[in-house]
């Protein structure tokens, strides 16, 4: 059973969407320095067609995205989810953060329209770091994947010319 601790509406896990991110528990990965340790623990509400849908009844009308904020315990009951999303609230994209490498056997990457794949590492840093093994893709037409990770780098700002100072 898929259990989350909570949610937030958020503007920066996603580039471009309004999310509202459901913080899933129960991780198997336990990533060295990771954030969110307590969600490790198998604790929270259970997320299920009903919760699902209460949320998204609440908040789907001020978000264009929902991402399930882990799950790698059970990633083909996250794709139901996303399904339920896709089903009765077509306009909101759906996204998915995981720990895992890559994608589980069997699991068709059209169901969302953002993946986030790689675990932690605190050494290589997250998604905003140039170094991350973090990966954060675009899901197209056919489960093409578009690695989009860019969009969270931060360039370096140009030292102002002498001629303006």
């Amino acid at each position: 059973m898929i259990k989350y601790y909570n949610y937030d509406v958020v503007f920066s896990e996603i580039p471009d969407e309004i999310t509202l991110a459901i913080n899933i528990s129960g991780c198997p990965n336990r990533c060295p320095g990771c954030h969110s340790p307590h969600l490790w623990q198998d604790t929270g509400h259970p997320l299920d067609y009903e919760e699902l849908c209460a949320l998204l009844d609440r908040y789907g009308h001020s978000v264009t995205c929902v991402c399930f904020m882990g799950g790698d315990g059970d990633p083909h009951g996250i794709a139901r989810l996303a399904g339920i999303v896709r089903r009765h609230f077509p306009a909101l994209h759906t996204g998915w953060y995981s720990g895992c490498p890559e994608l589980p056997q069997g699991m068709n990457p059209e169901i969302f329209d953002y993946i986030k794949l790689g675990a932690y590492v605190e050494a290589l840093g997250p998604l905003t770091a140039p170094g991350t093994n973090q990966r954060l893709y675009r899901i197209g037409r056919g489960g093409s994947m578009e690695d989009i990770t860019e969009r969270f780098q931060h360039r370096p700002v140009p030292e102002p010319s002498s001629a303006f100072l």
